[in-house]
């Protein structure tokens, strides 16, 4: 088993145990920031040497594939019998990505020494901003009430968007060479910082099982079902935009991954009457584990098979 993924359970058996073991605040803001800089630089780097022209069709597919899985997850909750603003919120987390699940189905791939396209982190900026709109126009429709100066700053204005897009543009314009001296402090260490994060990610998804006993089985059926779908859906999309199988096992997991960052501070602020329990239950309490532990490889047998059978 990939060390990563031990870290995380680790942590998640810490929390259940209610050990005091915690990253100081500031510690793991400083993980979360190196990670989506190393993210953001390493696309931008390699984004330099692409043709640009050819990645549009790429992009207005990933966005709209976001977009169709939200509402896609909304329709079956309301199969399930959330309220239509409780769907809503959490249909806007799983269109949108988890961006510690993507550091780790990267590292997952690097580990097992199979190549993807460099530039996948592209997507993932691609992949928050949508869903977050779509799911508000669920929640409340088009209105003068909707706060959209609010949300355009959240979405905008958002950490992780904000640091994001900073690395990819930095990362663009000095390209793989101008990248080299930045190497020892957000390329080198990736793996060991992304270790301590998903530690702390494993405490803080501990304090959220306790909720599955309240919300029971739909939480749960969903949570671990959702992903299933969506990963299917990008294992095809990446078949048909001719990606490697290592980067279409990188988009099937974004896909089947859900926010747990950009997606809960916008759905605070857009959507109050929302209960954000649900929302973090579900991605964090079940989906991030499940995709850790088990959905990588899943997704990653899945893009081989549909690749083998050729569609």
């Amino acid at each position: 088993m990939d060390p990563i993924v031990l870290f995380f359970i680790f942590g998640v058996s810490a929390g259940l145990l209610h050990s005091k073991l915690r990253l100081p605040t500031a510690i793991y803001e400083l993980l979360s920031i190196i990670l989506l800089l190393s993210i953001g630089l390493k696309g931008g780097a390699e984004l330099s040497v692409q043709p640009i022209l050819s990645l549009i069709p790429k992009m207005l597919s990933v966005i709209f594939m976001g977009c169709l899985l939200t509402v896609l997850a909304y329709q079956i909750l309301k199969i399930f019998n959330f309220k239509l603003v409780d769907a809503a919120s959490i249909a806007a987390h799983y269109g949108s990505v988890s961006v510690g699940t993507y550091a780790v189905v990267v590292t997952y791939l690097t580990y097992n020494q199979v190549s993807y396209e460099d530039y996948m982190s592209l997507f993932v900026v691609l992949l928050e901003i949508p869903a977050i709109i779509v799911g508000v126009v669920l929640a409340k429709g088009i209105s003068k009430k909707t706060k959209w100066k609010e949300l355009s700053n959240e979405i905008l204005l958002g950490k992780s968007v904000v640091l994001l897009i900073g690395g990819l543009l930095i990362g663009w314009a000095i390209g793989p060479k101008g990248l080299q001296p930045l190497s020892a402090l957000f390329i080198d260490p990736f793996k060991g910082i992304l270790a301590l994060f998903m530690l702390e990610m494993g405490l803080i998804t501990s304090q959220q099982l306790g909720s599955l006993k309240r919300y029971g089985i739909k939480i749960i059926l969903f949570g671990l079902g959702m992903p299933l779908l969506s990963s299917l859906f990008g294992s095809v999309l990446g078949y048909f935009l001719g990606f490697s199988i290592g980067g279409t096992t990188v988009l099937a997991t974004m896909f089947a991954s859900a926010s747990y960052i950009a997606v809960p501070a916008a759905m605070r602020i857009t959507v109050p009457e929302a209960n954000p329990t649900l929302s973090l239950t579900s991605s964090l309490g079940v989906t991030l584990p499940f995709n850790l532990i088990f959905g990588i490889t899943i997704y990653y047998h899945l893009t081989q098979f549909i690749y083998k059978i050729g569609m």
